[in-house]
């Protein structure tokens, strides 16, 4: 959450952004990639062209409707965010200002991006109603878990331990976004990655301190959080999209995790920190970002495909993995079990009594006194088609 909220519109032609100090009038261009530019968001977004960003991450202005200083129990008063970009004169303000930006950013978004944007209980529920209206469709809402949230010092709620993310896209027809399912079920121990984060705050030597060594954003993000996203939803070499900068962790973690970036930010103090950040990091080896394998892009093969190569013969026996059910291999690819003939995904079912099933993890084959899943014989199949194309 930071500072490029929407102010009087101007022509785009008399936008005024700046990169590494230097002026420059008009849009940004279709090349414009690693950069920081500085104005109003909404006008920088509708400047963009359009369909030409991969991912969005946006930490907009929470409108905390703060209405006085916040003292801890000994009266020392509580660093909170009491900037004047995060105020609005009303709920019908903020929702104009959400609206602009959220419609400006879909635009911009190429038909199979996504777009997450966090906001905690003041903004969330209305970014949300608005992100419907406009026509985007919501993915997921994924809960940040802090580890060592702020207390609630005076005792009348609850300790604000979470913030919310929305996860959507561009609008339901999107099939073919980025999902990097099976890198994320190997991080979190071979189990789907869930919708809630467990994640600490920015502390420590990540936050950013000005020369008084107080804050420089009262909002920084932790690079964990961005970086979960970023392997989540994107790729090495896509355009990652932050219209509210702030102290640039999009960008630090986009250059290590060699995505591309473009930020907007219309604090010039954000913008120096923001670049001092950046030009620190390091990108990674490439080959430690090489995307994980995935069984949706591999290339279909049929059962009967594996009769075809000589994988597996007609008259095999198959079972389980427990040995409980039998089927026998057809010629035609199909499976015989007790009288009844279908692929191997219905005799599963049917033997299980279960409306569904995988076939290929389900039935097994006999090597050596050893059962392997049929699954085994698909992927040697795939592996005689790269062999070929090669």
């Amino acid at each position: 959450m930071q500072t490029a909220r929407v102010g009087i519109a101007r022509p785009v032609a008399q936008i005024k952004v700046t990169r590494t100090g230097t002026k420059a009038d008009g849009p940004p261009g279709a090349a414009r990639r690693n950069a920081i530019l500085r104005g109003d968001c909404v006008s920088l977004l509708r400047a963009l062209p359009e369909a030409s960003v991969d991912l969005v991450f946006a930490d907009p202005p929470y409108n905390l409707q703060l209405a006085g200083a916040l003292s801890r129990p000994d009266q020392s008063v509580v660093d909170a965010v009491d900037d004047d970009w995060d105020k609005f004169a009303d709920f019908s303000a903020y929702d104009a200002f959400t609206k602009d930006w959220l419609a400006a950013a879909r635009r911009a978004m190429k038909p199979q991006a996504t777009i997450f944007v966090i906001g905690s209980y003041h903004n969330i529920f209305r970014v949300g109603a608005i992100m419907q209206d406009l026509g985007f469709w919501i993915l997921n809402d994924i809960v940040w878990r802090k580890t060592n949230p702020m207390p609630n010092f005076r005792g009348r709620r609850f300790t604000n331990a979470h913030e919310t993310m929305i996860w959507a896209a561009r609008d339901a027809g999107a099939k073919r976004y980025t999902f990097n399912y099976e890198a994320l079920k190997a991080a979190n121990e071979d189990c789907q990655m869930r919708s809630d984060w467990l994640l600490p705050i920015c502390v420590g030597a990540e936050r950013l301190k000005d020369e008084r060594g107080r804050k420089a954003h009262p909002t920084q993000k932790p690079e964990a959080l961005l970086a979960r996203i970023m392997q989540a939803a994107s790729q090495p070499g896509d355009l990652v999209l932050d219209p509210f900068f702030g102290s640039g962790t999009t960008g630090a973690v986009a250059k290590r995790l060699r995505r591309d970036y473009l930020g907007f930010e219309r604090e010039s103090s954000y913008i120096d920190a923001a670049q001092a950040r950046i030009a620190a990091v390091e990108p990674l080896d490439a080959d430690m970002l090489a995307p994980a394998p995935s069984k949706r892009a591999e290339p279909r093969i049929a059962f009967v495909s594996l009769i075809e190569a000589g994988l597996i013969a007609p008259g095999t026996p198959l079972t389980d993995a427990k040995r409980r059910h039998k089927a026998t291999v057809r010629a035609d690819g199909t499976l015989l079990i007790g009288g009844v003939i279908g692929s191997i995904h219905k005799t599963g079912a049917l033997a299980q009594g279960l409306p569904a099933c995988n076939g290929w993890t389900f039935w097994h084959f006999e090597e050596s006194g050893a059962l392997s899943p049929i699954d085994d014989l698909r992927q040697q199949a795939r592996d005689l088609l790269r062999e070929a194309a090669e």
